[in-house]
């Protein structure tokens, strides 16, 4: 079975997208890639949606999201039921969304001049598990907040 993943970005992200859908593909996933490809202007809400929307048909392991500073997407992105979008800045944060909030979205920031190489950061979440036990019992009170 093959792993799947999908991305979107806004104009603010297209360099960012391009590297981490290459990094995806090294790894060996399929990656959908629905953000725009040059800096032509969209609304990043849009792409948040679309995104969300794709990833909640099923199919994929997780979603990525993108803008300049990865905060307006992930804001939308938490809008849709069902998503769990994590901004991340850093390997540890990366490590444990997936290990103690089990996010099925991450958010970067095209612009963001990040401590580590996003690359490394998103192989830290890839390379986590979730622990379920107390932490399910979190997330189930995370999603009751949805109504």
């Amino acid at each position: 079975m093959s792993k799947k993943c999908v991305i979107a970005n806004d104009h603010g992200a297209v360099g960012l997208a391009e590297r981490l859908k290459g990094h995806l593909e090294e790894r060996g996933y399929e990656v959908n890639w629905l953000g725009v490809k040059d800096e032509t202007s969209v609304d990043y809400p849009d792409m948040a949606e679309k995104c969300a929307n794709e990833f909640l048909r099923g199919g994929y392991e997780f979603a990525i999201v993108a803008c300049s500073t990865g905060i307006g997407i992930s804001i939308a992105a938490n809008k849709i039921k069902g998503i769990r979008c994590a901004l991340v800045m850093d390997s540890h944060s990366a490590e444990m969304t997936k290990r103690h909030n089990n996010a099925n979205m991450l958010s970067f920031g095209g612009k963001v001049e990040y401590r580590e190489d996003p690359v490394k950061i998103l192989d830290a979440y890839i390379d986590a598990r979730f622990e379920g036990g107390r932490h399910q019992r979190r997330i189930d009170k995370i999603t009751a907040l949805e109504g």
